[in-house]
């Protein structure tokens, strides 16, 4: 309880600082080559619920480019995304920015990674408990087989995730990410570039 109200915010500002720290070279190089390849902004930004369905603007790098069809819907991820971004999204690069996210208290390194605002309205009573928490940047799903699972074992996990949270799992999770990150594991869903939308649960 003591960490889960204190001492994880506290791991959050520290690592995530040292992070950025460890990682701007990456970071700046990223930012230049994405400002150059998509002619502009190298950020994507989204809204996304946090902690108690809160609506925060989460920030990654730019991985794919901005079509749409006829209708002015964005073209399928499979069209948008390019080969630099497939390869920043695959050693999970794109991910880097969401450390401003955890600085400024909208994420923390380790919780149920923020979905989109519109999957609000399509989850169970039990699925919405991932909200409970602040989302992170990583999470027990995540380790777990990541965009590779299907959306009802990712939300047991988060839901799992929120009734045992301990600095010795979120440390775990955190080295078990670092693994997965190196060997590009679960990066993808089966026919999907990166994940299928979610639909509900019927």
């Amino acid at each position: 309880m003591v960490y889960s109200q204190f001492g994880k915010r506290f791991l959050d500002v520290v690592l995530a600082t040292l992070m950025l720290l460890i990682l701007s070279p990456f970071f700046i190089l990223i930012f230049l080559i994405l400002g150059i390849h998509h002619r502009g902004n190298p950020f994507f930004y989204q809204e996304r619920p946090g902690k108690g369905s809160h609506i925060f603007e989460i920030i990654k790098f730019k991985t794919m480019r901005d079509g749409v069809d006829n209708n002015g819907d964005p073209l399928p991820d499979e069209y948008r995304i390019t080969a630099l971004g497939k390869f920043i999204r695959n050693t999970s690069l794109d991910e880097i920015p969401q450390l401003l996210n955890v600085l400024r208290g909208d994420m923390s390194l380790v919780g149920p990674r923020p979905l989109l605002k519109e999957y609000l309205i399509l989850y169970s009573q039990e699925q919405s408990r991932r909200h409970l928490v602040r989302p992170g940047v990583t999470g027990w799903a995540q380790i777990n087989g990541r965009n590779a699972i299907s959306w009802q074992r990712k939300f047991a996990y988060d839901t799992w995730y929120v009734d045992n949270i301990s600095f010795g799992l979120d440390v775990k999770i955190l080295f078990i990410t670092l693994w997965n990150v190196l060997r590009g594991k679960g990066v993808s869903q089966q026919g999907h570039v990166t994940v299928g939308r979610f639909t509900g649960n019927n």
